[in-house]
């Protein structure tokens, strides 16, 4: 996989229209896996016990992953799809592992919303999920099929890997070559994918986008109560962002 290193990450992400709180369907895997400036993207967990999520004080605590392993592994595949660079934090400063713990055990990870009777079937991409298997169980079985295949290739956890290592596997996983039960790797890799977006940008009470900094790196207000101090100004107003628990 290569990358243009003149290229920033904030120019990729404004490229390719994936804006705060939105997310742009599909895509190829050398967009966002390992996409980082002069190759300073990180590859490895460093995470710690207790701390707390500092725009909201929320405990950072796992309520999916019960797992340390499985954590660490959902942990830097995030990383390595959304890194820290120059201009900002990574998955893992902006606590995106968190985040999709959090989602993992509530009603997404259990689709609690969603019509999930068969008849089940690959279908057409515009007839939504298909799969008899919750968020929950995919992301479960997803996680674990990354550490067999870490295993499998290179004789090491995938947590312990190199950066292009760690690369190599979830190609595998974007391209569906990865044997999954009840849905495809291609499959689970777009909700991996999907959820480390939402993670980064969604508003800190969810349990990401730390410090509001993934906010910071697009430029994104937040949610402000009225523009009326700087509507009429014609000079660039550069505004300090704001989370829902402020209100």
């Amino acid at each position: 996989m290569s990358t243009d290193n003149n290229v920033s990450r904030r120019d990729f992400l404004k490229t390719t229209g994936i804006a705060a709180g939105t997310l742009v369907g599909g895509g190829l895997i050398g967009g966002l896996v390992g996409y980082n400036m002069n190759g300073k993207g990180t590859s490895t967990l460093d995470h710690g016990n207790g701390t707390t999520n500092e725009a909201t004080g929320a405990p950072k605590a796992k309520m999916f992953f019960m797992n340390d392993r499985d954590f660490r592994v959902l942990s830097n595949a995030t990383e390595r799809i959304f890194p820290e660079d120059d201009l900002g934090p990574g998955a893992i400063g902006l606590d995106v592992p968190y985040f999709i713990d959090h989602q993992l055990a509530g009603q997404y990870g259990s689709n609690s919303k969603e019509y999930m009777h068969g008849p089940f079937a690959e279908g057409s991409p515009t007839q939504g999920y298909q799969s008899r298997l919750t968020r929950a169980e995919i992301f479960k079985q997803g996680v674990q099929k990354i550490e067999a295949e870490a295993q499998s290739r290179f004789k090491k956890g995938f947590s312990d890997l190199e950066g292009k290592q760690m690369d190599e596997i979830l190609t595998a996983f974007q391209k569906g070559e990865v044997q999954m039960s009840g849905v495809t790797s291609a499959f689970f890799f777009a909700l991996l994918r999907a959820a480390t977006l939402e993670g980064a940008y969604a508003d800190p009470m969810y349990g990401g986008n730390r410090n509001m900094d993934g906010w910071r790196m697009k430029g994104f207000p937040g949610h402000q109560m009225a523009f009326i101090t700087q509507i009429e100004d014609p000079k660039f107003q550069k505004i300090e962002p704001n989370p829902l628990g402020n209100h």
